[in-house]
């Protein structure tokens, strides 16, 4: 056969029973009995048992499969069939078949450690496993874009370099810049802040760093983040977004992915059933619900793992937690007018232990109010703001400023969520952690 032939994707071919067809893939199991062979060949669509008899292919046929490794990429004409003994139900006589690639032994076989298989990275995502992740991630991108673009939102482009320290500058990776000390961007969402004046409503989705030295299931050093702005939002419409959006994005996962989700154990059905509205907790609630759960909190007290799975203990859906205390909290965050301990902001908790997976809050609009915050925040959380630097972003309440909202997203630990995965690490095709860099 001629490299040239046209293939059909396998799932569709396991469909045309007893018609000749081709499919172009990789062998992903083998084994041989007698004058038979039984090789399962993988594409991107799912797999299919084929039977290579030595008869029908001839000498040369069987000798090249027969010595193909697995992971060989293969060109196979022949005729479906159905065996209800077959993976599938479908099994594929073949007639002719052509290795394109036998390449090497495969380094990968079964019951292999976790750090192995992060070293190998670059063939681990051959794996059913991470292909069911890749391909579900890449839908669950489309599925946020599509539903933000229906609501009349904008894409934007920030860059991934700045000069601006950040919330605090403490977590950042410092980068030279030609003669200078730049940044990469712990989120673009002063960036998008300034589109709103522009396009109103608007977000990014692009990578975002973070030089944290945690080691935690749900943490990554660089992560993809979406991050919508929208003038004249309040931080309660901004949560409605936010569950209309997670919803939006789960049940799509849940109708259209079926088979890929069911390969994690999740149910379709589970997924179509996340619908808003979502439980809102007050800080102050959620530490009374800890207190009596024997986990002694005070007020003030950041919540970590530990804290994020009691809160949504026996939860089928996510839950807010809003109106954090205000020296928690970061400088672009307003003083709650009818609590003055607190900040106008919210956190979307994802249940099964999950965490956090949205953190957003109203954004202060008013020049003198901002001002006097940057220097409460230098104050009681002892951080140093180099003013100049943002003078660009302080600038935006000068000139015709509006009151505005906005959240960030962490993609990979929705997928994380929608999957139940254990490891986020899984939920990006090469993971960054702080004793992880290549491949």
């Amino acid at each position: 056969m001629k490299l040239s032939v046209k293939g059909m994707p396998i799932n569709k071919a396991v469909a045309n029973i007893g018609r000749s067809i081709v499919i172009k893939g990789w062998i992903h199991r083998k084994r041989s009995s007698g004058g038979k062979m039984f090789a399962v060949i993988r594409d991107v669509t799912g797999t299919v048992q084929c039977v290579i008899d030595k008869g029908k292919v001839g000498e040369k046929g069987w000798a090249s499969a027969d010595s193909a490794y697995l992971e060989s990429s293969i060109i196979v004409k022949g005729i479906p069939r159905r065996d209800e003994r077959a993976p599938g139900g479908v099994e594929l006589d073949v007639e002719e078949l052509q290795v394109v690639h036998s390449g090497e032994q495969f380094p990968i076989t079964e019951y292999q450690s976790a750090e192995f298989l992060l070293d190998v990275r670059h063939l681990w995502l051959r794996s059913q496993r991470m292909i069911n992740i890749m391909k579900a991630r890449a839908h669950i991108f489309r599925y946020a874009r599509d539903f933000l673009d229906k609501k009349g939102f904008y894409e934007i482009s920030p860059p991934l370099l700045t000069s601006a320290g950040g919330e605090t500058g403490a977590s950042m990776f410092e980068v030279q810049y030609f003669d200078q000390k730049v940044y990469l961007t712990e989120s673009s969402q002063l960036y998008a802040e300034v589109m709103v004046p522009a396009l109103e409503r608007v977000y990014s989705f692009a990578p975002s760093y973070r030089a944290e030295k945690s080691r935690t299931t749900k943490h990554l050093a660089e992560y993809w983040h979406l991050e919508p702005e929208m003038a004249y939002f309040d931080n309660s419409k901004s949560m409605a977004l936010q569950e209309k959006l997670v919803s939006s994005i789960a049940n799509r996962l849940g109708k259209a992915d079926e088979e890929t989700v069911k390969h994690f154990g999740v149910s379709p059905e589970s997924l179509s059933g996340i619908r808003p509205p979502f439980k809102r907790l007050t800080y102050e609630k959620a530490i009374e619900i800890l207190n009596d759960k024997g986990d002694k909190k005070k007020w003030g007290e950041d919540f970590g793992v530990e804290e994020e799975r009691l809160l949504t203990e026996g939860e089928k859906l996510p839950v807010f937690v809003y109106n954090w205390p205000r020296e928690i909290k970061p400088f672009y965050m307003p003083v709650n007018p009818k609590d003055d301990r607190t900040v106008l902001c919210a956190d979307l908790l994802a249940p099964n232990g999950h965490g956090e997976i949205i953190g957003g809050s109203e954004r202060i609009w008013k020049l003198d109010e901002l001002m006097e915050r940057l220097g409460e925040v230098e104050t009681t959380q002892h951080v140093k703001f180099d003013k100049e630097k943002y003078s660009w972003w302080i600038d935006l309440r000068r000139y015709g400023s509006v009151p505005h909202s906005g959240f960030g997203m962490g993609i990979e630990r929705v997928i994380k969520w929608l999957l139940n995965l254990d490891h986020i690490r899984d939920a990006v095709p090469f993971p960054r952690m702080m004793n992880r860099i290549k491949p």
